[in-house]
C-alpha cells in the first residue's frame, strides 16, 4: 500500500475508474484514505455521480511540483491516451485497491500491483 516513508511527502497521481471505464484523473498525498473516500462517494461531485470505485492507475512521486505537472498533463490527455497508460501497466482494469479495505485482511496493497 502506498505510503510516505519518514519525513518526505509523497504525493500520488491516480486514475478512478468504474465497470464502464469512465475515467477521473486526481491528486493526493493520501491515496489510501482518497480511494476509500471515492468508494464510498465521500467526494461529492463527479466521481460519486459515475461510481468511481476502481482505482486503475497511480504515479508516486516526492516533488509537488511533479505531481502538479502530471496531474495537468494526464488530464488534459485524449481518452485514447489514457486508456493506453492505464492498460501499459494494468491491462484487465484491476481494482488496484482491491485487497486495501477487506475487513478481514490488515490494511495492505499488494505491491506487486504498483503501476507507475
Amino acid at each position: 500500500m502506498p505510503s510516505a516513508h519518514g519525513h518526505q511527502r509523497h504525493y500520488f497521481v491516480y486514475v478512478m475508474s468504474n465497470r464502464t471505464h469512465t475515467l477521473y484523473v486526481g491528486m493526493t498525498t493520501d491515496l489510501l484514505r482518497r480511494v476509500f473516500e471515492h468508494k464510498h462517494k465521500l467526494l461529492n461531485g463527479f466521481t460519486a455521480r459515475y461510481s468511481l470505485d476502481r482505482l486503475v492507475y497511480f504515479d508516486e512521486t516526492t516533488d509537488v511540483h511533479e505531481a502538479i505537472a502530471r496531474e495537468k498533463q494526464l488530464k488534459g490527455w485524449l481518452r485514447a491516451r489514457k486508456i493506453a497508460l492505464i492498460e501499459s501497466t494494468n491491462p484487465r482494469w484491476q481494482d488496484l485497491s482491491r485487497r486495501w479495505f477487506d475487513q478481514n485482511e490488515p490494511l495492505r496493497a499488494d505491491p506487486s500491483l504498483r503501476s507507475g
